[in-house]
């Protein structure tokens, strides 16, 4: 029987993940990542005992600090929109599955994410609640190894299963928020990490037209709240050095050209352009053809052959070639 390390979370998908690998033949072993959320450490052991699960508990307060909330709180006081969960995946989450796999002797590991994986590589799961976008930049030594049983579903067949299972976290419900930030307040979570920057200029055609509360609060793409000459305007770019967040209209938001950095392949590194979609940021609609070309320091440029709304700088750019995931980016 075939051993995989499952994360097992505490939530419904990652526990309906763990009946469908055992129903699929796999001897299952769990392991929980733990930052001090004792509920959700209560439900994994609850999961665990039902199922008949061994799982492990393991500390990695350290690890996200130093790969996660640390440039999490970085990023955003350069204005820049960090994705915490495509920066925990390779360097926390999937590398503790893999760890814990070599010492189990394991040669798989597997997440609840709604994705597809075979044969080392990453597809796009079902079009409803598709998460392959946070996936962009798993190492290919990490997919290599990556089961993904819910890609297929629907998030409501999933919590049917969950039912029908009699699972103990069944009725629970879907966490949306980040982890490490449960009351969803992030300048609250950053204020107490560093010192914040003050109150600047909302500038509009180069005359300032406000001000506002600390560019940690702003994201390329939101709107600013009210109108101003009775027209609605939204963030356009973040200006640390200046402390300015500068506004426009909405159809000055869509740009046909996206730099990345740090570029993590799913294929083999390429060495000329090559054509693919982009995704950059987690929606269901926005995913324009485009051309990639890969750069001497690693990242990529990025031309669309239709305008993408609001690329936010610290945001990833994910690359597909159909429903393949191929790699992804930090936007610059």
């Amino acid at each position: 029987m075939e051993k995989v390390i499952l994360g097992l979370s505490g939530g419904v998908d990652s526990a309906v993940s763990a009946r469908l690998l055992k129903k699929q033949g796999y001897e299952v072993l769990g392991l929980f990542l733990d930052i001090g959320a004792e509920a959700a450490r209560q439900d994994a052991i609850a999961v665990a005992e039902y199922l008949g699960i061994p799982l492990k508990c393991l500390d990695i307060t350290a690890e996200l600090e130093k790969n996660v909330c640390a440039p999490f709180t970085a990023a955003y006081l350069r204005g820049e929109t960090p994705n915490p969960c495509i920066m925990c995946n390779p360097t926390v989450k999937f590398k503790a599955l893999c760890d814990y796999a070599d010492e189990q002797g394991a040669e798989y590991i597997a997440t609840g994410h709604y994705a597809l994986a075979e044969k080392g590589c990453i597809y796009k799961g079902h079009p409803q609640n598709d998460q392959s976008y946070m996936l962009c930049r798993v190492k290919r030594e990490q997919a290599a190894r990556l089961l993904l049983p819910l890609g297929g579903f629907a998030k409501e067949r999933v919590r049917d299963l969950a039912l029908e299972m009699d699972l103990p976290v069944a009725k629970k419900p879907d966490s949306m928020e980040i982890c490490f930030i449960p009351d969803k307040d992030y300048a609250g979570f950053i204020a107490k990490r560093a010192e914040t920057p003050p109150p600047g200029s909302f500038v509009f055609n180069g005359s300032v037209i406000g001000q506002h509360e600390g560019i940690h609060r702003y994201t390329v793409g939101q709107r600013r709240p009210g109108l101003y000459n009775e027209r609605k305007l939204y963030i356009s770019e973040i200006r640390p050095e200046t402390n300015e967040v500068i506004l426009s209209l909405w159809d000055d938001l869509f740009k046909t050209e996206v730099r990345a950095r740090d570029m993590s392949w799913l294929i083999e590194t390429p060495a000329q352009p090559l054509r693919a979609s982009v995704k950059v940021r987690h929606t269901k609609w926005e995913c324009p053809e485009c051309t990639v070309t890969p750069l001497p320091d690693g990242g990529a440029l990025i031309e669309t052959d239709e305008p993408v709304r609001a690329p936010a700088r610290g945001q990833a750019a994910a690359l597909y070639q159909g429903d393949r995931l191929i790699g992804g980016g930090f936007i610059i």
